[in-house]
């Protein structure tokens, strides 16, 4: 890694060797509270969100998916009945901490057989080529370092004929949406982090980040780039959050 090399952490400018350290204390801090934030924050719509992620991936039975960045497995959790027991789910997160939690949510729920789980990075996937039908990211490509890896990465492990499903915050597209958006995320998700995680200064990082994110239409470029072919989004809540879909021929 070139130690020359900079990228963003939130708003501020830092070494892209250190980006992953940052965001791993980020999410080792909140971990514990995350399921219960994301409540709070969306008031439970973020369920809508997944729910609508996983409708649109096309995963049938027998499939084998990977859940990339799944945390504590919002998205594995219900692509597991996709696949049914003779499929696959890999859930999968760089974050040791976010794993172990989603680990202990999938057993609770019964979750034997069809589910597998491994602690990797989204840009170097240790799979070979063609091993997917599908891989979904939901609310994890923000916080990597070099999207574009990330993307060819998918791109490679997907076999021909699979789609990439990426669920992330993008840019308020409804009118007059973005002034009560933006007092909303660095008024009220700091004070939500504070009074409930006790910590304010990763949900004010959550702020910035989806700030930092490329818009829809640049996301949409970015996996046209990686070699996706017919890429498209949906925009959910305004635009508040897009749901991104591309394909491997």
């Amino acid at each position: 890694m070139d130690q020359s090399e900079t990228t963003h952490f939130g708003y501020q400018t830092v070494a892209a060797s250190e980006k992953a350290r940052k965001v791993a204390g980020v999410f080792d801090s909140v971990a514990g509270k995350y399921d219960l934030m994301n409540d709070l924050m969306s008031l439970g719509v973020h369920r809508l969100w997944k729910r609508f992620a996983v409708s649109v991936s096309g995963v049938r039975a027998g499939e084998r998916v990977l859940d990339l960045a799944g945390g504590t497995g919002d998205l594995s959790s219900r692509l597991l009945s996709r696949v049914g027991p003779k499929g696959l789910v890999v859930l999968s997160d760089i974050n040791a901490s976010m794993l172990g939690e989603g680990r202990k949510r999938l057993i609770d729920e019964g979750a034997i057989g069809n589910i597998a789980y491994a602690q990797i990075d989204a840009e170097q996937l240790p799979f070979r080529n063609n091993s997917f039908d599908c891989i979904t990211i939901g609310f994890g490509l923000r916080n990597v370092t070099r999207k574009e890896q990330a993307l060819a990465a998918m791109y490679r492990a997907l076999k021909p004929g699979g789609r990439v499903i990426i669920l992330e915050f993008s840019q308020p597209v409804a009118p007059g949406l973005k002034p009560a958006y933006d007092l909303y995320s660095f008024a009220v998700l700091p004070l939500l982090g504070k009074l409930v995680a006790q910590d304010a200064a990763s949900y004010r990082y959550l702020a910035e980040s989806i700030r930092m994110h490329p818009d829809q239409e640049t996301l949409l470029r970015m996996m046209e780039d990686a070699g996706f072919e017919r890429c498209e989004y949906f925009n959910l809540s305004g635009g508040i959050v897009a749901v991104h879909r591309g394909y491997k021929f």
